[in-house]
């Protein structure tokens, strides 16, 4: 098969790329660098075939969807910090990719799509862990975070209503909190990696560590290997007009979060609770029933995880800080 992989300089869609081309697919990448990093996929030269390009370009992206059997659509702004600060150009990227994804396979006759959405989409579930029929909310248009989940929802409906009439085969994936190595730095995890170190390095003992909201607000993380482990159960056996889930059901409060990134540095810390901003959620947790039904299981241990990407982003801070949406 020959997949075009969309947004695949980025954390998640460089994952995929290589796992792709290791089950010998040809891969063409579509990015601009926007939120991706070519570096990301440098020793891949050679292997794949890159367009540098913005999705938002509707003839580089007919020219870049041309000759491939399936298309993964992951351009997007993600990071919370930029759904506050740039929600125009979040729904700009959102709602123009998705057309042109879906002009350019129409035109093209690519009969594929998987999408990558969210679990914004569904932002403050009332059922815990949260399966895939939960109701899709916008529950404040005023607030601009809800510019992310917003777009996801428009995405989800898009290819799912162009999907019955267009595509043979259109899935929809949710991504769970993916964490690892490299995975940007607009994120909890890498955040409180690289505060953790300016601290550590610059006093002795306990730390105070100021945090937004209690500490007692939950996440389910999942390694970035178990997530691709995912996508590619999908790719295999995904259903036509399905959204699955993918993560872990491993809940874990933000305190014990902070408390195990801190281990990385052989220090205690002191959590100094703050104000969360509008719009955050207090829980949320995937209910993956539907994706191990297919044959996915999650592998790797937060513990271990967590020690893995921190020990990354500690070993990287000096160049990684300096990455900024441009």
């Amino acid at each position: 098969m020959k997949y075009l992989v969309t947004g695949g300089t980025g954390f998640i869609g460089s994952a995929l790329v290589r796992r792709l081309v290791e089950e010998g697919h040809q891969v063409r990448v579509l990015d601009n660098d926007l939120r991706g990093a070519e570096r990301r996929l440098r020793d891949m030269a050679g292997k794949i075939e890159s367009v540098k390009a913005d999705i938002r370009d509707a003839d580089k992206v007919q020219k870049a969807v041309e000759g491939v059997d399936s298309v993964f659509h992951l351009a997007y702004v993600n990071g919370t910090e930029f759904f506050y600060s740039k929600p125009d150009l979040v729904l700009d990227i959102a709602v123009k990719g998705m057309a042109n994804i879906i002009d350019a396979c129409r035109d093209t006759g690519v009969k594929e799509l998987f999408l990558a959405s969210s679990s914004e989409v569904y932002q403050t579930p009332e059922k815990i862990p949260t399966d895939e029929s939960a109701p899709l909310i916008v529950p404040d248009p005023l607030n601009p975070r809800y510019s992310y989940g917003g777009g996801k929802i428009i995405c989800e409906l898009m290819a799912l209503n162009f999907g019955r009439k267009y595509f043979d085969r259109v899935v929809i994936f949710r991504p769970h909190n993916v964490y690892g190595p490299d995975m940007g730095y607009e994120h909890v995890i890498p955040q409180f990696t690289l505060r953790l170190k300016e601290l550590a390095d610059n006093s002795t003992g306990g730390i105070d560590f100021p945090i937004q909201g209690t500490g007692q607000e939950t996440r389910a993380f999942v390694y970035i290997s178990d997530f691709i482990d995912g996508l590619v159960c999908l790719l295999h056996k995904g259903e036509h007009l399905n959204i699955y889930h993918i993560g872990t059901m491993e809940e874990i409060t933000i305190e014990s979060l902070a408390r195990e990134i801190a281990r990385s540095f052989s220090r205690d810390i002191r959590l100094v609770p703050g104000e969360l901003r509008a719009g955050g959620t207090m829980r949320r947790c995937p209910d993956i029933r539907k994706i191990k039904g297919l044959g996915y299981q999650p592998k790797v241990s937060l513990s271990a995880g967590v020690r893995k990407t921190a020990d990354w982003y500690i070993q990287n801070a000096k160049t990684y800080i300096s990455e900024k949406l441009k």
